[in-house]
C-alpha cells in the first residue's frame, strides 16, 4: 500500500479537485485519478461521487476512511522527522490553525524566533474561525492551532500564551476619544454594532455582567467589515484588543469592566507530537514568556 496514495486522496479532498490536486502535487490529473482509482480498486470501495454541479464529494465510507488516512500520514510525517534528527538534519512540515488576529499580531513573533533555531521546517497555514481550528485539530488537518481557552480546554493540551482584552473601538472623531475609560453606561444608548462570528459571545456576557441591553443596530459577522463599518461611523463596537489596534480607522478605549479572552497554542497532545511541533511550543513558551 502506498503513502502515495493516501497523500493524493487526502490533497483531493483539502483543495476540492483533481485538478487542484495534481498541480500541488506536481503531478498530471490522471496520475491523481489513477491514485484514487487504485485505493478504490484495491478495498473494493468508491471513496467519492463526481458531480458536474456540486464537484467532488466524499462518499459516507470516504468520509469513515479519511481521519484514518490523516492519522497515517502524520505519523509518516513523524517517522521521518525522528530520522532526520537523528543524522542532525532537520526536516519536516508544520501546519497551523489562526485566526485574524493571531496571523497578525502573533504568529510573525513566533515565526522569526523558531526559524533562528530551526530553519529547515516548512509551514503551511489554515486561517479560520475559533470552531473551524477546533476541528481542524480534531480531524487532524492541522497540527497546531491558536485557540480560546474555554472552548478547547478538555479535548487537547494547550499552552496560554497571552491575555486579551475586549476593548470599546469607535471613530476617530467620536466623543470617546477624549476618555481612556469608558463607562458601560455610556454605551447604553450608542449605535451598536454586534459581532456575530468569534468573540460574539465574550460582548454578550459584558453587556450581561454589566446588567445592559446594547442598542444593536447592526449585526456583522466578519470582523473586518465591522471596523471598518465603525471607522466611517456607523456605531461603536466591543472587541478584542490585540485585533482592534491593527485597525487604522479606528480608535479604541478601554472598559471600566474587566473582561479578556485568553488566547492559547494547542495542539492535540503534545506527548505524541513531532519533534517539529515539540520544538515549536518550546519556542513559543519562550517568546511568550518574554513578551509578558
Amino acid at each position: 500500500m502506498s503513502f502515495v496514495r493516501f497523500e493524493t486522496m487526502a490533497k483531493v479532498v483539502e483543495l476540492g479537485s483533481f485538478t487542484a490536486a495534481a498541480e500541488a502535487l506536481n503531478m498530471t490529473q490522471s496520475a491523481v485519478s489513477h491514485a484514487v482509482a487504485s485505493l478504490e480498486t484495491e478495498w473494493g470501495v468508491s471513496l467519492f461521487v463526481r458531480d458536474r454541479k456540486k464537484g467532488i464529494t466524499l462518499t459516507d465510507i470516504g468520509e469513515t476512511l479519511l481521519p484514518h488516512i490523516r492519522e497515517v500520514l502524520n505519523r509518516v510525517e513523524k517517522i521521518q522527522q525522528e530520522i532526520a534528527l537523528t543524522k542532525n538534519i532537520e526536516s519536516g512540515l508544520i501546519r497551523i490553525g489562526t485566526f485574524a488576529s493571531a496571523s497578525a499580531c502573533l504568529l510573525p513573533k513566533l515565526l522569526v524566533s523558531y526559524q533562528k533555531k530551526h530553519p529547515k521546517i516548512e509551514f503551511k497555514f489554515y486561517e479560520g474561525t475559533y470552531e473551524e481550528i477546533l476541528e481542524w485539530l480534531d480531524s487532524g488537518i492541522i497540527d497546531v492551532g491558536f485557540v480560546v481557552k474555554g472552548k478547547a480546554d478538555e479535548a487537547f493540551d494547550l499552552l496560554p500564551l497571552m491575555k486579551d482584552k475586549m476593548v470599546v473601538a469607535y471613530h476617530e472623531n467620536h466623543r470617546f476619544k477624549q476618555q481612556p475609560i469608558v463607562d458601560m453606561e455610556e454605551l447604553a444608548d450608542e449605535p451598536f454594532i454586534m459581532p456575530t462570528g468569534m468573540y460574539q459571545s465574550h460582548v454578550e456576557d459584558i453587556f450581561s455582567e454589566a446588567q445592559i441591553k446594547p442598542s444593536i443596530l447592526f449585526e456583522v459577522h466578519d470582523c473586518t467589515t465591522i471596523a471598518r463599518m465603525v471607522g466611517e461611523g456607523l456605531g461603536v463596537t466591543i472587541g478584542p484588543e490585540l485585533f482592534l489596534k491593527t485597525q487604522q480607522l479606528v480608535k479604541i478605549s478601554h472598559l471600566n469592566v474587566s473582561h479578556h479572552r485568553e488566547v492559547a497554542l494547542a495542539c492535540p497532545s503534545l506527548t505524541q507530537a513531532s519533534p517539529a511541533v515539540k520544538a515549536f511550543f518550546d519556542v513559543a513558551e519562550t517568546v511568550f514568556t518574554r513578551i509578558q
